[in-house]
């Protein structure tokens, strides 16, 4: 079972002005921007049971943890870079530079219940 899926912008523009990035056309319940300074961690080992994260790198270096019963993965992911965390896998971020980041959420964190959709171990 993989633990993560390497993904691509939908589309790419660069010229002599700069770069577009398409992201995604894709309808999102929740994008949040994220900023953190190197040698910062942030997730905690969580994991969403109803969520999938799409993440965006948009400058930065991060290592990814994430674990799904024995399954254990690190991943480094840089300026550029897009990836998908499945709900259930369990993840915690360490920031290897100053980091900026797109995080897009399949489903609302916040549960119509009140509750969140975030479990910590």
């Amino acid at each position: 079972m993989k633990l993560v899926e390497i993904l691509k912008p939908d589309f790419i523009c660069e010229d002599a002005r700069g770069v577009l990035v398409q992201i995604t056309h894709e309808n999102y319940a929740q994008t949040n921007a994220v900023f953190t300074h190197k040698g910062q961690n942030r997730g905690n080992y969580h994991y969403h049971r109803f969520t999938k994260e799409v993440f965006y790198i948009i400058s930065g270096k991060i290592k990814v943890d994430l674990e799904y019963g024995d399954n254990h993965e690190e991943h480094i992911f840089s300026s550029g870079d897009m990836f998908m965390i499945y709900e259930n896998i369990r993840h915690c971020f360490n920031y290897i530079e100053d980091t900026f980041l797109v995080v897009f959420y399949t489903d609302r964190i916040e549960l119509e219940n009140g509750e969140k959709d975030i479990v910590t171990l």
